[in-house]
């Protein structure tokens, strides 16, 4: 019972810091442009 006491804190901790993460993510435009990932797969850029 008492590592709960320690686990509860620990994953509020770590909801908080994904979080933080992932709008960290969405302000700096990480998310912006999913298409455009999809297409450069495609893309021949083969420079030799």
């Amino acid at each position: 019972m008492d590592i709960l006491y320690l686990l509860i804190p620990l994953s509020v901790v770590l909801v908080l810091l994904v979080l933080a993460v992932f709008g960290w993510a969405l302000n700096n435009g990480q998310l912006e442009s999913l298409d455009r990932e999809g297409q450069r797969i495609l893309e021949d850029d083969s420079q030799a």
